[in-house]
């Protein structure tokens, strides 16, 4: 009897062990902002006040907000699916040269700074740029544009990667009873990616209604989003309670998408089975999948090129002179500090981000995809992996301005914290590094661990001997995910970086808005460097690259 009750409380300690720090950190770092945030909302001079909420829900702007939020996320999504199914039919179920670097290529958009691809675009469909004709700079098409390319690698990914282990028999049995490739592709293969179109889709319309630089950067005045809004709010009126409104308003609505989408995501077709089924040469039918992807390829291409190319453009000619003022502040001072200083604060935030939420999601996945033993154990581990994922449903402007109106007094008082800006950043990161763990960790046999125990290892042995030769690469793969995400991250940073301190988005958001060709120069040319770096960290995030790795 003794020795029951010690393994149930083994049991009970190898739960709750590793769940009190994220637990706490969540805690500190999540529920006390929001929390701050809704109080902010609902009570006015210290009494409850509800109608302040719907005083600004009724206001005309704010209806237009949220009716441009609503439809552009919309349109972006489709035209996101759309463009990325072929892509990723092409690159997980065929086999071509180059195919590696193609696949790679087209996932630097999604992890290039948001602050970069306004940029990009500003310098593509500007009047000088090469698609300057089209008249498109500043308007709605132009944001969509900038969407679709930021998130177009979401459904290549979390498709592609159900695709290539879906199993072919069913459909070539279907071919060989005389089914049209049409009919193949309709009736058999995409009922069996319907759970992965749809979680692609959930996530890029989260992701496009809750984007913020890419809308400041090439909306702005005329565009705004329910994000840009908050900020607006927050920095420009010191509206803080229209703020904390439109915040308590988005976190309701991305909630709620999010158990949506999961209900949806679970209706999966029960006959389909997953295989790792071999790439193949490509055949005449794979004719209109590879020059759908080859256009893709163009025109993800193009304003990263524009970039490169107006970053070495001075006064008409080829020249690195916006390059060497990367030193400087710019023209009428700009900048407090130069680009170069900008970056080592990044590199170093982006450093202790990483490895914030690289701690922070290995315990969370080691609670969340242990077997439990009985129902109990099961609720509570459904119950903290909800927990756990909750910063996913807000976004990172509303965590900013949670931090900014909750962590500036006791009992938490951050204000001349250097570590707010990372801990905030690796927030925005943990439910990505959790997504890219877990599945692995789920994977392994449990019964290994079990022998492992019965040889008299215990946990800590048991992990490093089972777990870590598995999951090594998923978790180099996390940080190098949590790496690129941080060093781009310009929602919370723009509310709690410190004028001395800033990060290159930052740095680059403020020369964009002092007007001068150098300081546009210059923002070329940091925009650069920031996608350069986070290029090359995907680059090697590509490398080690598992079948799991980048499912949503």
């Amino acid at each position: 009897m003794s020795t029951r009750a010690g393994r149930r409380w083994s049991r009970r300690l190898g739960l709750v062990g590793p769940a009190v720090v994220p637990v706490l950190v969540l805690g500190a770092f999540f529920v006390l902002p929001v929390s701050g945030m809704l109080e902010r909302g609902f009570f006015a001079d210290g009494s409850f006040d509800p109608g302040a909420v719907l005083e600004v829900l009724g206001r005309p702007r704010v209806h237009r907000v949220l009716w441009f939020t609503v439809w552009s996320a919309s349109v972006g999504t489709a035209v996101a699916v759309l463009l990325g199914l072929p892509a990723a039919y092409a690159l997980h179920r065929l086999r071509f040269p180059g195919r590696d670097l193609v696949r790679a290529a087209l996932l630097v958009p999604f992890v290039l700074p948001t602050v970069v691809v306004g940029v990009a675009f500003r310098e593509l469909l500007g009047e000088a740029g090469p698609l300057g004709f089209l008249g498109l700079d500043g308007t709605a098409a132009a944001i969509i544009a900038g969407l679709v390319f930021f998130n177009v690698a979401v459904v290549i990914r979390a498709v592609g990667s159900t695709w290539e282990s879906l199993d072919p028999r069913p459909a070539e049995a279907a071919a060989a009873l005389g089914a049209s490739p049409w009919q193949v592709l309709w009736t058999v293969t995409l009922p069996a990616l319907r759970p992965a179109i749809v979680s692609a889709a959930s996530v890029v319309f989260l992701f496009c209604a809750t984007a913020f630089g890419v809308v400041l950067t090439l909306g702005a005045p005329h565009y705004s989003s329910v994000e840009t809004e908050i900020y607006l709010l927050t920095t420009n009126l010191l509206d803080l309670q229209a703020a904390a409104a439109l915040s308590i308003l988005q976190l309701v609505a991305v909630v709620a998408l999010l158990l949506v989408a999961g209900r949806l995501r679970r209706v999966a077709d029960p006959t389909a089975s997953r295989v790792r089924a071999r790439p193949r040469r490509p055949v005449r039918g794979d004719v209109a999948a590879l020059l759908s992807t080859a256009l893709l390829l163009v025109l993800v291409a193009a304003p990263i090129a524009t970039l490169v190319a107006g970053s070495l453009r001075v006064d008409g000619g080829w020249s690195l002179g916006n390059y060497r003022a990367l030193t400087t502040d710019g023209t009428h001072q700009a900048l407090l500090v130069p680009v170069t200083d900008a970056l080592v604060t990044s590199l170093r935030t982006a450093v202790d981000a990483t490895w914030m939420s690289l701690t922070l999601g290995l315990l969370v996945a080691l609670v969340v995809t242990r077997r439990s033993r009985t129902r109990a154990e099961r609720r509570v581990r459904i119950g903290l992996d909800g927990f756990f994922m909750l910063p996913l449903g807000v976004s990172a402007v509303t965590l900013g301005f949670g931090f900014l109106i909750t962590l500036d007094h006791p009992p938490l008082d951050l204000r001349d914290s250097p570590m707010l800006v990372p801990i905030a950043q690796a927030l925005v990161a943990l439910p990505l590094v959790v997504r890219t763990i877990a599945p692995v960790l789920t994977g392994i046999d449990d019964r290994q661990r079990q022998a492992a125990a019965s040889l008299g290892a215990g946990p800590l042995r048991t992990l490093l001997t089972v777990d870590l030769p598995v999951v090594w690469k998923p978790l180099l793969a996390a940080a190098g995910f949590a790496f690129a995400v941080s060093l781009g991250e310009f929602g919370a940073t723009s509310f709690l970086s410190r004028d001395e301190h800033p990060t290159v988005p930052v740095v680059i958001y403020r020369l964009i808005d002092h007007p001068g060709p150098m300081n546009y120069g210059m923002a070329l040319a940091a925009s650069v460097v920031l996608a350069a770096t986070t290029a090359l960290v995907m680059l090697l995030v590509e490398r080690l690259r598992v079948p799991s790795v980048g499912s949503l």
